[in-house]
């Protein structure tokens, strides 16, 4: 099953090429792993190492439209947030939590993008870190490139690589998904007690098909620089909102849903990580490949999501584009929680008294079986009255 309408903006939500391209790779330590895991650097023998390297992706053209429309350059802020976050969270999922090193990567187009925009993604990364601290968690920042890239970069990339050890017993190898297991779903939607304010629950996946989905052909003809010359005109900005429209069910305007920084996880983590490391079976990042990512992992995993949360706005305003299927939401977007963990039934209910406390909806969204064709995995999602399977 493709997700046509995604495909169809040079974008694929599965990735498929470049897991042939790495395919002959080393898997690293521990094969199967979330993140692929090194021997640690500093060359003790009970540590690996994690070097991991993620973005903001294309979010960060729709920063640039809210501060040409706004002439506010902090609408850069929260993409070094995306950036940070969509490499940190991934490292939740080997059972990394702490003590992180981060290096950024900014490519711009001076033309377009100018000194006050480069501070205000800088000192994105600064807010994001502090915030992070104030949560018990450290972050250091030690460095980073920008590049003035015009010929290759329309508006601005915003990229970051996160370097982390841990101790080799207490990674959490996805590659232990088995049947029988509990999938907590951690929301991606609301406002915990360490955000100041409502999240959309986007995060920084899907944002090519969010961005033309939702957002009005004005900015095709206003911005043709924020999007690639080779998409056709058909497919660029064809949705019914501007960016200051509010979005239906939400306190966010659509732009303010579309840029509302990545959620972490980290705090609550922190705290799941303290009581119930060993308990735990695997955590899936629900980024690219949205709800069906966690096809990728474990052997024989038949995994059924029979209990997901209600569809967040942001969600409900891409399906009500008409382009995109429901099948395919599922594909691109992580559709209201963004982390799954695995792990039996009574470590599942201190996890959710755990998210209580940070005011973070968590719910058990299904479970795990044995697949129905030996060594291969399979995902069912049974949502409002329809099911798909991959």
């Amino acid at each position: 099953m493709k997700a046509e309408s995604y495909l169809s903006r040079g974008v694929s939500p599965t990735k498929d090429d470049v897991k042939k391209a790495v395919a002959r790779q080393s898997k690293g330590l521990f094969p199967g792993s979330f993140c692929k895991i090194i021997p640690d650097l500093a060359g003790d023998p009970e540590y690996c190492c994690a070097v991991h390297a993620d973005g903001a992706g294309t979010k960060s053209s729709v920063a640039y439209l809210m501060a040409q429309e706004t002439g506010d350059p902090a609408w850069y802020r929260g993409i070094a947030q995306d950036s940070l976050v969509m490499n940190t969270d991934d490292l939740i999922c080997i059972g990394a939590i702490d003590d992180f090193k981060v290096s950024n990567t900014i490519g711009r187009n001076a033309h377009r993008v100018d000194a006050t925009a480069l501070a205000a993604i800088i000192n994105g990364y600064d807010e994001v870190i502090d915030a992070l601290a104030a949560q018990g968690v450290t972050v250091e920042m030690t460095g980073g490139e920008t590049a003035d890239v015009g010929d290759l970069v329309r508006t601005v990339i915003c990229d970051s690589t996160v370097v982390v050890r841990l101790k080799r017993s207490e990674v959490i190898h996805a590659a232990n998904i088995r049947p029988g297991l509990t999938i907590v779903g951690l929301a991606s939607f609301g406002q915990t007690t360490y955000e100041t304010r409502e999240n959309s629950g986007i995060g920084s996946n899907g944002l090519t098909g969010a961005r033309h989905l939702l957002l009005h052909k004005d900015y095709l003809e206003q911005y043709p620089e924020s999007c690639s010359d080779t998409l056709p005109a058909d497919k660029a900005y064809c949705g019914r909102y501007h960016l200051s429209d509010p979005l239906p069910g939400s306190t966010l305007s659509a732009g303010e849903a579309i840029l509302s920084p990545t959620r972490t996880y980290l705090p609550v983590m922190k705290e799941v990580f303290s009581r119930f490391r060993e308990s735990i079976a695997g955590i899936i990042h629900c980024t690219g490949g949205g709800q069906v990512k966690c096809k990728d992992f474990g052997n024989g995993i038949r995994y059924v999501k029979d209990n997901l949360f209600p569809t967040p706005p942001i969600f409900a305003a891409i399906l009500e584009s008409g382009e995109v299927g429901a099948a395919e939401m599922y594909q691109i977007f992580n559709m209201g929680h963004r982390l799954e963990i695995y792990c039996d039934d009574t470590t599942a209910t201190g996890i959710l008294e755990i998210c209580a406390r940070f005011e973070l909806p968590a719910r058990i969204v299904g479970r795990t079986e044995a697949s129905a064709s030996a060594g291969e995995n399979e995902v069912v999602i049974q949502d409002r009255g329809q099911t798909f399977t991959w």
